[in-house]
């Protein structure tokens, strides 16, 4: 049925719009299929890509999502053929649906924790300046914003990921531990992280679709393991902060203040995200602030860091290793571990509960019912970052 003035009415126009991605979809994998195998191009990790990340926009393939996961864990030689898949898919789209599942599909590729993961470098696709060709401009820039907002925090992860590698890589050939500024770069790396999954957020009204809550469902996991990440990595550090520098401690206190901040902004992101039916996000404790009163008790004993640091290098080596064994016992013992544990007890994986079970165990069969890359996308805690001025590989390098 047509419109009164005589245009196709939106119904026409959705159908014709499936059915020509539809056919576009079914060219490439044709395409795909009379590729030559090389140990780039893998014929049926292509189609696999495409079928994974169709023009459908009422649902994803499951099924060639979880394929192209198994080939990332059954052989490092697969990732390469499958980065250059999603990465010609990408580059080549101008649709948001499209760009939105490659991105969904390259995430459970990094949850996948495979080492080769790692040496990715930046994402050899560039969907900074997106934007959708098949539609009206003033509907689709919020889908737009998306989309590029989940490739800056990809990007800038995968990033990360390299770097870190190559520090653990240089740690072990000089077999030393890294050190508490290491520690805390690596913190506010992460923050900054955790920032950018802040971005990842419906703009517009109308955009909440189920490619958009399935996207949400995998940044709602992501951004809770992170900043747990970061609130156990905090712990650690404040065990440490009598043995600091100056400059360290103030650092330290930079850091815990950051967390204060995101803990607020988190509170009301999953709120957000509840509201419009996320379901990871209904998974999710609540998340408990840290009192004043306990900030500005750190900052008296980073204040007196420094005095503590001068009177330690006076006293002999030997005396001075117990005074620091002793002041690590009290500080552990002190009104601060409430911070670490009592208040922040929420981020801890092991002992969270969620309905009477672990976060591990919960969040998985919430993903296996509701997320298309439930299996890859099971929160770790092995995502510490630490970014320094190294040159990164890219498409050709990787590749």
């Amino acid at each position: 049925m047509k419109a009164p003035s005589g245009r196709p009415s939106k119904q026409e126009m959705r159908l014709w719009q499936r059915a020509s991605g539809a056919l576009k979809d079914q060219n490439s994998i044709f395409i795909a299929g009379l590729s030559r195998r090389t140990a780039l191009r893998n014929p049926d990790i292509e189609a696999a890509v495409i079928r994974a990340t169709s023009h459908n926009d009422s649902s994803i393939d499951y099924r060639n999502a979880q394929r192209i996961y198994t080939w990332v864990r059954m052989s490092p030689a697969f990732l390469k053929p499958i980065v250059w898949s999603i990465s010609i898919r990408l580059e080549k789209t101008r649709s948001w649906v499209v760009a939105l599942k490659g991105l969904m599909l390259m995430h459970g590729v990094f949850c996948c924790k495979e080492p080769a993961v790692q040496m990715i470098g930046r994402l050899p696709f560039d969907l900074s300046n997106f934007k959708d060709g098949h539609s009206n401009p003033g509907k689709t820039w919020g889908l737009n914003v998306f989309v590029r907002a989940y490739y800056a925090f990809l990007d800038r992860k995968s990033t990360f990921l390299f770097l870190n590698s190559q520090e653990r890589k240089g740690r072990r050939r000089g077999s030393e531990e890294s050190t508490l500024m290491q520690d805390l770069v690596r913190l506010q790396k992460l923050q900054g992280l955790v920032d950018m999954l802040f971005q990842i957020k419906p703009q517009a009204h109308g955009m909440i679709g189920t490619l958009v809550l399935e996207a949400m469902d995998c940044v709602i996991i992501e951004i809770f393991d992170m900043y747990s990440i970061v609130c156990n990595g905090i712990a650690r550090v404040l065990v440490r902060i009598y043995s600091a520098g100056k400059v360290e401690a103030a650092m330290a206190l930079k850091v815990l203040q950051k967390a204060t901040e995101q803990g607020e902004e988190l509170s009301l992101y999953f709120e957000v995200c509840r509201d419009i039916g996320v379901i990871n996000a209904s998974e999710c404790p609540k998340i408990e602030q840290i009192p004043e009163e306990d900030i500005r008790e750190l900052e008296d004993i980073i204040n007196g860091v420094s005095e503590k640091s001068d009177m330690n290098r006076s006293v002999p080596q030997e005396e001075k290793a117990i005074v620091l064994r002793e002041d690590e016992k009290k500080y552990s013992k002190s009104s601060l571990k409430t911070i670490v544990t009592d208040n922040w007890e929420v981020f801890d994986e092991d002992s969270m509960k969620i309905n009477g079970e672990s976060r591990s165990v919960a969040m998985e069969k919430s993903m296996v019912r509701e997320n298309p890359f439930a299996v890859s996308l099971i929160p770790s805690a092995h995502h510490h970052v630490y970014a320094k001025s190294e040159d990164l590989p890219d498409l050709i390098s990787f590749l």
